[in-house]
């Protein structure tokens, strides 16, 4: 399996979700306590740009890993930092090239591709939550996901309030894979909007 085609797939399964993002649903809470839609959207479109700038590079500052802007047109500036993520990887024999993600350390550049199909896999079910769309993301992309989210560090030192991720909730055994996955980074499965 070549993991760009599945991180590409992945890119258009949450770009269909946030298609459906409308102007009344920016201040919406989402499964992510931080941050509402618009946050949420924000962060994603960060982070695609700082991946597609440390494949580029080796690595990002910062100030490109948090410093997306949605502008007028939120889908537009999801559109487009997508496409930038997938020209940045599409050089094929140069995926095992080490760059930096973020505060999680130094990775092939593979391995970084991992990390961003687990972010469009999961952020795609948070903006559905929040804006109270279906999504059934593919088994591929939530096995793939899983694989990774089950080597995250769940402690105290590296998960919680201003963290990736929140330290991870307890569901039934008979809890499906994505189910499984969503509680591995933080968020019930059964999770619904206060506003509801």
């Amino acid at each position: 399996m070549d993991i760009r085609d599945l991180d590409r797939r992945a890119g258009a399964v949450l770009g269909e979700v946030v298609m459906q993002v409308r102007a009344e649903h920016m201040w919406f809470p989402t499964p992510c306590p931080d941050w509402t839609v618009r946050g949420l959207l924000r962060h994603i479109v960060s982070d695609n740009e700082g991946f597609a700038a440390a494949a580029a590079n080796g690595s990002a500052p910062v100030q490109t890993w948090n410093g997306g802007r949605l502008g007028d047109n939120p889908a537009g500036a999801y559109r487009r930092s997508n496409v930038k993520v997938a020209e940045a990887f599409a050089d094929g024999g140069a995926l095992d090239r080490p760059i930096e993600v973020r505060e999680f350390g130094t990775f092939p550049r593979r391995v970084a591709l991992t990390f961003h199909q687990l972010d469009c896999v999961v952020h795609a079910w948070d903006l559905a939550r929040a804006i109270d769309v279906p999504y059934e993301p593919p088994i591929d992309m939530v096995e793939m996901a899983l694989s990774l989210a089950r080597r995250i560090p769940d402690t105290e030192s590296s998960r919680g309030p201003g963290a990736a991720f929140e330290r991870s909730v307890k569901v039934p055994g008979d809890a499906d894979d994505f189910e499984t996955l969503l509680a591995l980074l933080g968020r019930s499965p059964d999770w619904v909007s206060p506003l509801d």
